[in-house]
């Protein structure tokens, strides 16, 4: 008995074993959680005394604390092409991106105590989580969501810039976004965790569940996460207790007209990891529950996901390589999708009671939940999406170096590429923007555009020393695709980081232009005729002098050619450059 106590004294340190309650278990009603300073003691303690775990400074962020990484592994290899060489699974966990949304936070502090004191860590997966990614948020304490249940005080939802970090992920904006990228590509997980709180409707569950988009995933992958982890978490999770049901999306003002499933693009974490063929989940807690009970939830599906992911990972691990193979191949991509209306599944749901009922304050019709009459009902559930608009890949794109973030950006996801050594003329397909639609408000620092049309000219064009030619036969393809071309929902043309072309150098004057109008109109006659149709069919083109003026400028030689030219050029053929 007594080799068997000094046994368990060497397998785990006396802290362990005895460790301070966490603010989150001192408070008998469950409704505390961490501030910044006890996050990051409470990590710092595990690391010292436990040589399974380490605590890894990033980079600062954007308050200038650092980001952390806390790395969990069973036979202490923390090494990440090692871990790689291993075939271990790596399982990524995010918390507070969200700083108001703290379930994670505190879920996952109980969670790697449990692992460690119980001697549950996989040999064979790696755990890297990430204690809280929106610093400066969590510092900002307070109250900020006005109808959330607990806990009393809690972080803010924007940075230190004021930026919502999970809109950020493509258009990296922030320090964090950049610093996420290097642990994303520095350890390639296979499974990414990324923990949140929801509002909206009110219903039963504690627990709601956003998936990697099965429509967006290589077709072998999303069978295969559906298979063994999206249906068994759902089973696993009613069994401990915690029923879910998909992220609650109304297609109308409640769950009773359907759900839609939510299509997270790259500018979400679980969209921005589905780019690298990494299956992803987003947990969202339902707010208005006690604040005990959610972080029981999320503490329970981190366990759920950790089985699945010990029992599944090797397979996983092969999988995404043979995936990995194949997208150098692929040679059609979708960049938009559009909800299939037309088909839904049943879906079982515990709900309550919804109706409308005079409002107090204005005297208009509200809507309201009772909670005294809960509901078991099916409803809709619009879970599938069809492509929207596709594209084939070129052989290559080539990017001028100008574009100094757009190149920083590809690097830093590791795309392959390499520099012209001479200047150079290459037969390239460029696009013209030939329409689009701008947000009127900002959205995250941008004026986001949308409902992109293209017209592609074919022509030589002189690129230059030093400019960026990338193959697209290599593991970075969607990446590539779903930032480069310009009408895909998050690319980066979308969020404007080529903006300068849309506005023109160069005009004429009115007094002078009109004679050279008139010539022009002689020389060529079939433009007369064009401008005659187009004035017929434009009302505000036959009503306007310098419209017209402007649309035989548009046609002449001083018009500039690089306006509304997308400046990244796709080679069909390889060889040129």
């Amino acid at each position: 008995m007594i080799h068997r106590l000094l046994l368990l004294i060497v397998l785990f340190p006396t802290h362990l074993m005895f460790a301070q309650q966490l603010a989150f278990e001192k408070d008998p009603d469950k409704n505390t959680t961490a501030t910044y300073t006890e996050l990051i003691d409470f990590y710092t303690s595990l690391a010292k005394d436990d040589p399974r775990a380490r605590l890894l400074e990033v980079g600062p962020t954007d308050i200038g604390r650092p980001l952390h990484l806390f790395v969990l592994s069973a036979d202490q290899v923390f090494e990440p092409q090692a871990v790689k060489r291993q075939k271990k699974t790596v399982l990524l966990i995010n918390n507070g991106i969200h700083p108001g949304e703290p379930e994670g936070i505190d879920a996952s502090m109980l969670f790697v105590r449990e692992l460690l004191r119980e001697n549950k860590l996989p040999k064979d997966v790696v755990i890297c989580l990430i204690p809280v990614y929106n610093v400066a948020g969590m510092l900002n304490r307070g109250v900020s969501r006005a109808n959330q249940n607990g806990p009393e005080a809690y972080g803010f939802r924007g940075s230190a810039q004021h930026y919502d970090l999970n809109r950020d992920f493509i258009k990296t904006d922030t320090r964090n976004a950049w610093l996420f990228q290097q642990i994303f590509h520095t350890w390639d997980p296979d499974v990414f965790f990324d923990t949140h709180t929801s509002n909206g409707a009110d219903y039963q569950y504690v627990m709601t569940l956003i998936a990697t988009h099965r429509d967006k995933l290589d077709p072998a992958l999303a069978k295969f996460m559906e298979q063994n982890f999206t249906q068994p978490l759902y089973a696993r999770m009613a069994t401990a207790g915690f029923p879910m049901v998909p992220y609650v999306d109304p297609k109308e003002d409640t769950p009773e007209s359907g759900l839609v499933s939510f299509l997270e693009s790259p500018r979400y974490s679980t969209g921005y990891a589905a780019l690298h063929h990494t299956i992803g989940y987003m947990p969202e807690t339902h707010m208005w529950k006690p604040y005990g009970d959610r972080v029981a939830a999320m503490r329970a599906l981190m366990h759920e996901l950790l089985h699945a992911t010990e029992a599944h990972g090797a397979d996983l691990v092969d999988l995404r390589r043979a995936v990995k193979r194949r997208v150098r191949q692929q040679q059609e991509f979708t960049l938009c999708w559009k909800l299939d209306e037309k088909h839904a599944e049943k879906l079982p749901f515990l709900g309550y009671q919804a109706s409308y009922r005079p409002s107090e304050l204005s005297g208009f019709a509200r809507l309201y939940y009772d909670r005294s009459k809960p509901t078991t009902i099916d409803i809709p559930y619009y879970a599938s999406y069809i492509p929207d608009v596709r594209v084939i890949k070129p052989a290559a794109y080539i990017v001028p170096q100008a574009y100094e973030k757009v190149i920083a950006l590809l690097k830093l996801n590791g795309v392959q590429m390499h520099s012209l050594e001479k200047d150079t003329l290459i037969r390239v397909e460029q696009y013209y923007i030939d329409h689009y639609k701008t947000s009127a408000a900002p959205y995250e620092g941008h004026y986001l555009h949308r409902e992109v049309h293209v017209m592609p000219v074919s022509n030589e064009q002189m690129f230059y020393k030093g400019d960026w030619l990338i193959k697209t036969d290599q593991e970075a393809n969607r990446y590539i695709v779903e930032t480069l071309e310009p009408q895909a929902t998050d690319s980066f043309f979308n969020w404007n980081f080529f903006d300068a072309i849309l506005s023109q150098k160069e005009y004429f004057s009115l007094y002078i232009f009109e004679e050279e109008a008139v010539r022009l109109l002689q020389e060529n006659p079939e433009w007369r005729k064009e401008l005659e149709l187009a004035k017929q069919q434009n009302k505000e083109l036959a009503a306007s002098g310098r419209a017209q003026l402007d649309w035989i400028y548009k046609k002449s030689e001083f018009y500039e050619k690089g306006h509304l030219r997308y400046p990244v050029g796709r080679i069909k053929q390889l060889g040129q450059e």
